[in-house]
């Protein structure tokens, strides 16, 4: 979703209210697994300003979102996509008001390998194809993306013989780095490091073979009393938050 008044409303008293905040809290938080190492900075940031600490479980959107209707005591839920965060709203499990695109990823297609030819989508068409790795597509909205670019490019039914499926991104992304598949769709956040040259062959997908990769949080009624948890929202709003989510490939939407 794009942020409106409502919501800018909705930071502004968080923000009011974070400042006579005087004890430490936890927060429990559910995470994408694209948005991992982004989210260990972050923390570390996050806990060193405001005291309080965060205890994060990552997988994918789909079987957090599972678990959540479940009755996980999650209290924020960082998805990888909208529908799951629009969702839990609809069904009274989220707070109406707090949900906000923190992000929009991008997806990549790897190989761990370095050198060798010219690296593009050409290399799935290749007659020597082995394995291609890429995250469940009914549970990972990456692994939806990696299927519709398949789609969109008529690869899906030539290449589906050599699909190696994982439950969600981070175990995609583990798939090619331990050599058990040549090559993967990932988040580009999972090789792209802040300062640091990205490790082997890479094409980024051009986001119109894919639906956009829109990433909302939200906060859950579990937290809906918990300071530490709307100063964490308000924290992924702000600016230096930003500065750092986009260091790892991600697009920040521009708010009005």
């Amino acid at each position: 979703m794009q942020v409106g008044k409502s919501f800018q409303l909705y930071i502004g008293l968080l923000l009011l209210g974070c400042s006579f905040v005087v004890r430490a809290d936890e927060v429990l938080v559910a995470v994408a697994s694209n948005f991992s190492a982004p989210m260990k900075v972050l923390k570390a940031r996050f806990e060193y300003d405001t005291g309080h600490r965060l205890k994060l479980s990552f997988g994918s959107s789909g079987k957090l979102f599972a678990q959540i209707q479940h009755g996980a005591p999650f209290q924020v839920f960082l998805s990888a996509d909208q529908d799951k965060p629009e969702t839990l709203l609809e069904s009274g499990r989220a707070v109406v008001g707090s949900d906000f695109t923190y992000a929009t990823g991008a997806l990549a297609l790897w190989s761990a390998a370095e050198g060798g030819e010219p690296f593009d989508i050409d290399v799935l068409r290749r007659a020597d194809l082995d394995h291609v790795a890429l995250a469940n597509p009914k549970l990972a909205p990456y692994g939806l993306a990696a299927v519709q670019t398949l789609q969109a490019l008529q690869l899906d039914q030539t290449t589906k013989q050599f699909w190696v499926v994982g439950e969600n991104i981070a175990q995609t992304h583990q798939f090619v780095s331990s050599g058990n598949a040549e090559y993967g769709f990932v988040a580009l956040s999972q090789i792209k490091q802040p300062g640091k040259p990205i490790i082997g062959r890479y094409w980024i997908v051009p986001s119109n073979l894919h639906s956009p990769i829109h990433q909302d949080a939200v906060l859950l009624t579990l937290g809906q009393n918990s300071q530490a948890a709307k100063e964490l929202l308000a924290f992924l709003h702000s600016k230096s938050a930003q500065q750092v989510i986009a260091s790892y490939g991600y697009r920040i939407e521009v708010r009005k």
